[in-house]
Order: structure tokens, then sequence, then C-alpha cells
């Protein structure tokens, strides 16, 4: 049998993830697209996102974002957690609008990862930016043949 792509790998991580992630599932997003490294996911903003002010809540955009990290640090089949994240708020979103978190992996070095994720709703105005810190720990997501 001979070893899979990265891509499938990436596809197969996200899958595994999925089944047992409520929180993305339960906040109504959806993935988009994975790779190796990268990952989009969305989701429309509904009422119970909204905060005091009629916006949406700050904690809800950074967990889309915090999704989107997940999923594309995830995508190498190791089992990897966030060690930090940060995130800076640009501009509100509103009940009703799509909003979409780009992942991608800027450096992986050993154990350890640097992710961006940048927060835009579908007319692409940008909503946050968000930097993740991984750790790789141990497990796979999959057990893959060896090639």
């Amino acid at each position: 049998m001979s070893a899979i792509s990265d891509q499938e790998r990436a596809e197969r991580s996200s899958e595994a993830m999925l089944r047992d992630d409520h929180t993305t599932k339960g906040f109504g997003m959806k993935i988009e697209s994975v790779g190796p490294g990268v990952a989009t996911i969305s989701m429309v903003v509904r009422k119970d996102h909204l905060n005091g002010h009629g916006t949406c809540h700050g904690g809800a955009i950074f967990t889309l974002a915090d999704s989107a990290f997940a999923f594309a640090c995830n995508s190498h089949n190791k089992i990897s957690v966030a060690q930090h994240c940060s995130v800076t708020f640009l501009a509100p979103g509103h009940e009703g609008d799509r909003l979409i978190a780009k992942a991608r992996e800027v450096t992986l070095a050993g154990r350890s990862g640097v992710y961006d994720v940048t927060v835009m709703r579908e007319d692409e105005a940008v909503i946050a930016e968000f930097r993740g810190l991984s750790r790789t720990i141990s497990g796979t997501h999959f057990e893959e043949a060896a090639g």
C-alpha cells in the first residue's frame, strides 16, 4: 500500500477531528476547505452570537478563528494543541453576516508551529486577525499504513 498524499492526510485528519468537535458544529461552522497547513471555515452570525451591543461577540469570532487554526495545525495527522493565541478585532460582525476564517501555516519547526488566521465577511472586509502558536503532542488522528 502506498503512502497517502498530503492533501488526503489533511482531509482525513479534518474528518476525524470534526466527529467529536461539538463546539465547531454547535456554532454552526462549516469547513469550506482543508489542506496541508491550511483551513478555511465559515459561520453565519446568529442571534445567539450577538453581544450586548448587537454585534457579533468577540468570543464567537475568536472561536471561529481558533477552529480554523485547529484544523490547519492538525492537518499533518499529528495531534496539535494551542499553546498561545492572540486576536485583534478590526471591525464588527452583524447578525446574518457570513464570516470566513482562513488559516495558514507560517512556520513549523519541530513540535512548534505558527499560524495566522484572517477572519473576514463575504465582502472581504477584515473583521479580525488572529495568530496561534501550536504544540504537537503524542498521537495521530488516524493510523497510516507504512509506506
